[in-house]
């Protein structure tokens, strides 16, 4: 009982494909499809797909990894820009500026007629604002209350894993001091 059964489904399936060919048979000429071949993926197919795609990816994810390697080792140069305002600064004052571009805020601190400290004005913890604290000699960042020291950059207390990025500075003739070049400390890139 249970063959015929068996017997009775596998006609059923060959008598649709058989009605099938039969339908498609007048279009085959202006479409030909050969259903049988395209049906079937051999096992060698499927694996020489496997090894191509496999290749392919990790050949573009080596040639990321390379280039990030790379762009690792080479630290960026900015062009030197003049910081507005900074000779006419009093000792112990603060003033905000923008470099390498109009989009990085940093800030400079005059410490004594002649010393100058500039850093990039965002916190290495969540890249919040940091402002400089007079009446205690450091920057401190408001969000999590973390500080750093004024002359290093470094971290004093508080949540940031790393020290301020570095602003260096050049004072010129005639007073004027300059942005000439921006790094980031403890071994990352800046932020």
């Amino acid at each position: 009982m249970n063959s015929r059964k068996h017997e009775k489904v596998i006609n059923e399936i060959l008598s649709d494909e058989r009605d099938v060919r039969a339908a498609t048979a007048p279009h085959q000429k202006d479409f030909p499809y050969e259903r049988d071949e395209e049906a079937q993926v051999t096992r060698r197919e499927f694996c020489n797909f496997l090894a191509l795609t496999s290749t392919a990816l990790f050949i573009g994810a080596a040639g990321f990894a390379g280039k990030a390697a790379l762009d690792a080792r080479s630290e960026p140069t900015f062009a030197p820009a003049p910081i507005p305002n900074a000779a006419q600064m009093p000792v112990g004052s603060a003033l905000n500026f923008r470099y390498p571009t109009e989009k990085d805020t940093a800030i400079l601190v005059r410490v004594s007629e002649t010393e100058y400290y500039a850093y990039g004005q965002k916190c290495t913890h969540l890249s919040c604002p940091v402002y400089y604290e007079k009446e205690h000699g450091r920057f401190e960042c408001p969000c999590h209350e973390g500080a750093f020291d004024v002359k290093t950059g470094n971290v004093l207390y508080g949540p940031p894993p790393r020290p301020l990025d570095r602003i260096d500075i050049e004072q010129r003739t005639g007073g004027e001091v300059w942005a000439i070049g921006r790094k980031a400390q403890g071994g990352e890139h800046a932020i």
